[in-house]
């Protein structure tokens, strides 16, 4: 059964109220969520300090305006979240309210394949929404951080957008360092004795996969910069550390990510140059033995002619002589393509 709404809760700094566990929650067994969602809202205003947090997986446009509706979300930051192509990017104004967009990464390492999901995050006054997009970006354990932490409930709803950014972020640097490790292996195969030949295949298609983690990364250094130098209003004072350090770790995810690009384009050219140095050595090779055999051919054609005035042909050790030239020469030949590199 489809469940829209993965998690929902009211949060005060000193307790966590879970409104329902969703994945129990049958519809239309236990009736609309419309008027538990109005009803999480009304105690939220009416609560001192309290935030509400709502979790939705993949809701239908109707489902999204109904919540938007609820929480009084903005219209066009609603049409972003609900598209699956946009960028990754901060809409937040200085009161820390708006929306925060990320793209959620998995790394499959039986295939070396890197899955892509969409994660936005409204904060607003006394609530936080989240909306998911795809099979990956389970948000239980940014939920369970926030139930544990009474400190970080104290900050409202940017304690929602701090604890799933720290998720996603920290995922970030763990695919990095894997498509890291995927690079290494491709770099001892590229000047492996079997050489490049069976790696080009292997090289374009990590090169894609680190793209994907490009595009959800570039996007959030110009804001990772910014919080690094403690530049965004928005952020609370008491959690500039934290927000810091997210920053950092982008920063570092994003210098995997170029310094993997840079690796296996360099590899590219390696693999390139390396597939045609070893088929000059093979050109090499055939021109050397077509020489070689070039001679003694050369010569039986001549003495294969019809022709009765021929040097030795009457003569009974002709026959021997001709035989030994042709191999003496071949073995001159061979000696000297040796020497040279040829064979």
């Amino acid at each position: 059964m489809r469940h829209v709404i993965r998690g929902m809760g009211l949060y005060t700094p000193e307790d966590v109220d879970p409104i329902i566990d969703v994945r129990n929650w049958e519809t239309p067994g236990d009736g609309h969520p419309e008027p538990a969602l109005r009803s999480l809202r009304e105690r939220c205003l009416s609560t001192e300090d309290a935030f509400a947090w709502v979790g939705l997986f993949e809701p239908t446009r109707a489902e999204l305006d109904l919540v938007a509706d609820i929480f009084g979300l903005s219209p066009l930051l609603v049409e972003d979240a609900a598209n699956t192509a946009q960028r990754p990017k901060f809409e937040i104004d200085s009161m820390g309210h708006g929306l925060a967009l990320l793209k959620v990464l998995d790394y499959v390492e039986s295939t070396s394949d890197i899955l892509t999901g969409q994660l936005a995050v409204f904060v607003g006054d006394s609530y936080a929404v989240t909306v998911r997009y795809g099979q990956i970006g389970d948000l239980r354990p940014s939920r369970e951080r926030l139930q544990a932490s009474p400190e970080l409930r104290a900050y409202g709803p940017m304690s929602v957008l701090y604890a799933v950014l720290d998720q996603v972020v920290d995922g970030y640097l763990v695919i990095a360092d894997e498509v890291g490790q995927d690079v290494e292996d491709l770099e001892a195969r590229v000047f492996s004795s079997d050489g490049a030949q069976s790696v080009a295949n292997g090289i374009y298609r990590l090169k894609r996969e680190n793209i994907e983690m490009r595009r959800a990364v570039a996007p959030l250094v110009t804001w990772a910069h910014d919080v690094v130098e403690e530049q965004v209003a928005w952020v609370p004072p008491g959690m500039r550390g934290q927000f810091r350090d997210i920053g950092e770790h982008i920063l570092r995810a994003s210098d995997g990510v170029e310094s993997s690009d840079n690796l296996l384009m360099t590899m590219l050219m390696a693999s390139t140059s390396l597939q045609d140095l070893q088929q000059n050595r093979d050109m090499r090779k055939i021109s050397a033995w077509v020489a070689i055999a070039a001679v003694p051919t050369a010569i039986a054609a001549i003495y294969g002619m019809n022709f009765e005035v021929m040097p030795e042909l009457d003569q009974p050790w002709g026959y021997p002589a001709v035989l030994g030239l042709m191999g003496l020469t071949c073995v001159f030949l061979y000696r000297a393509f040796k020497r040279s590199g040829w064979l």
